[in-house]
């Protein structure tokens, strides 16, 4: 099959063909329709994820349709339509049996802990407890772009804050992520700050249901601008970039007992920022992470979609071919232009 690959990190990945995947016992095999690209993709390029061992193709946001199965497989078979959380439970431990398969300690990930989709098939590992099906109104691109950003954004407005209606909720970074809980967090009643130091994507926030935005590079306190707004603090906030100025933002931004979750992942020299502890103490405030989504929980995403609530189809910017992807993969530091790349040309 034909893959982006690479032996070392930091350097161009190549395009090259690779033996095809077979499937395990409790795995599928899938043929790639369409696969999303991440800054996850670059943290992992970069060599900041030690679950990576090299060589390695990357790629872990994905949709397609099943063309081989282990026999030990049983809800699925050759022909379906599936995507796949890109943290994937074993289904045999306790988080599994209790529902929280996004922190299971065996987890398996397309991209990391194994080769990914950025190639013409991915095989995908304890296929009945994480892959989801797909209905034919969703098409593969949208698919695909549900796999991380959106659905981890999911997870993070709709279960870990707990964004009810009427709620104030500061995201900050206007990126795939913050776009995807923008969307989420309106649909759900919400009231969404976006902030960004991009105007252009200001505005593209606005579009998906910011109620007000702020230019990060234009006022002298993020925080203060938060609490102005809101006149008093947010109750829920989200680091949707993963930086320590953004997550010391998000949690000094708050109102009393409010909650932060971390999405943007905080690796290499970001990993220990600076936390103002004394508000989170004094104030009561919760902090939480946000890591994936269950696949059992995609039917309440799906169900939001079907009826219209959310269109994660806008933040799709553009569609490329796997050739173009690997320029595109070397460039997400520096995060330009809106919406997300979906690869559907291989």
């Amino acid at each position: 099959m034909k893959a982006m690959y690479y032996e070392a990190f930091e350097q161009t990945p190549d395009i090259r063909t690779v033996p095809d995947p077979t499937p395990t016992e409790d795995g599928v095999v899938i043929a790639i329709g369409a696969t999303g690209l991440c800054r996850s993709d670059w943290h992992g390029w970069m060599g900041h994820d030690p679950d990576i061992h090299l060589p390695h193709v990357p790629g872990h946001e994905l949709a397609g349709k099943i063309v081989a199965r282990g026999k030990g497989v049983v809800r699925f078979k050759a022909g379906d339509r599936v995507t796949v959380p890109f943290v994937s439970g074993c289904g045999h431990c306790s988080e599994c049996h209790s529902g929280n398969q996004q922190v299971c300690p065996n987890q398996f990930q397309p991209g990391f802990t194994h080769w990914g989709s950025f190639a013409e098939y991915v095989a995908i590992d304890y296929a009945d407890t994480n892959l989801v099906h797909l209905p034919d109104s969703v098409d593969d691109a949208t698919a695909a772009s549900l796999g991380c950003r959106f659905a981890t954004s999911f997870r993070a407005v709709a279960d870990q804050a707990r964004t009810g209606p009427g709620e104030w909720i500061a995201i900050h970074g206007a990126g795939g992520v913050g776009l995807s809980a923008i969307m989420i967090a309106s649909a759900l009643g919400a009231n969404p700050i976006a902030i960004d130091i991009s105007e252009e994507k200001l505005a593209f926030a606005r579009e998906c249901g910011a109620v007000a935005t702020i230019n990060a590079a234009a006022v002298a306190d993020v925080a203060e601008a938060v609490r102005e707004i809101t006149k008093g603090g947010a109750h829920v906030s989200i680091d949707a970039l993963g930086h320590p100025v953004t997550c010391f933002n998000s949690i000094k931004n708050l109102r009393r007992r409010g909650r932060h979750v971390q999405i943007g992942l905080m690796l290499g020299e970001h990993a220990t920022p600076q936390v103002p502890m004394a508000q989170v103490i004094g104030h009561e405030l919760e902090i939480y992470g946000s890591h994936g989504m269950q696949a059992w929980r995609y039917d309440a995403m799906l169900s939001m979609l079907a009826a219209g609530k959310i269109a994660p189809q806008k933040l799709i910017g553009r569609t490329i071919s796997l050739e173009e992807a690997v320029p595109a993969l070397m460039a997400m530091d520096r995060a330009e232009g809106t919406g997300i790349s979906v690869i559907t040309r291989f």
